[in-house]
């Protein structure tokens, strides 16, 4: 061996032993322990911000909007028609469904013969929704033309759709007033709205 070979393996040795002193230094002495506000959260905290949330798979809710149609004996009936809820759109149930009924048959649902005697300027002004009332504020354009047949099926219209969408009395009003009387014919209603408020 000569003096070149020892050197290089003098050399090695000496990394080797450096190299098993360090390891062990770092195995053997105590580490300082962690505490909380060592900790950098800031990174974390924006990667769990960015996840989006989970959404859940709820069921499909629908409402019945009555417009009025005819039966096969060719005679006019209410007919229910069936509306997916959304309730990013007007918000409860009976909202919805109310605020549906005043804008009338879809295209699609005219096609099976369905239309509505609210006239096109009737406006619902508000809903008041209460855990023992709810509130019906109409226009006077609702209550106003088309004659007496035409006012009976328009209020039996509202009185079916607010039936079928909420079990909470339900009372109607017209700019404001609760209506008892309404319409150039004097129909008389009673309230709060049910399937007989009109039978007097």
């Amino acid at each position: 061996m000569d003096k070149k070979q020892k050197l290089i393996l003098l050399i090695t040795g000496v990394v080797m032993f450096l190299v098993i002193g360090l390891v062990g230094y770092n195995l053997l002495m105590p580490k300082p322990e962690i505490q909380p506000d060592d900790i950098d959260v800031s990174e974390k905290t924006q990667i769990e911000e960015t996840i989006p949330e989970k959404k859940e798979n709820k069921a499909k809710e629908y409402v019945n909007i009555y417009f009025i149609g005819k039966n096969s004996n060719n005679e006019e009936v209410y007919k229910a028609v069936k509306r997916e809820y959304n309730k990013d759109i007007d918000g409860s149930k009976i909202k919805f469904a109310l605020y549906s009924l005043f804008r009338g048959p879809k295209n699609d649902e005219k096609q099976y013969g369905v239309y509505s005697e609210i006239p096109l300027d009737a406006e619902i002004i508000n809903i008041s929704e209460n855990p023992d009332r709810i509130i019906i504020n109409i226009n006077t354009a609702y209550v106003t033309g088309g004659g007496a047949d035409s006012l009976y099926k328009r209020l039996y219209q509202l009185i079916k759709t607010v039936k079928l969408n909420t079990s909470i009395p339900a009372y109607l009003y017209i700019n404001g007033q609760k209506a008892d009387v309404v319409g150039g014919e004097g129909i008389m209603i009673s309230q709060p709205l049910s399937d007989s408020s009109l039978d007097n």
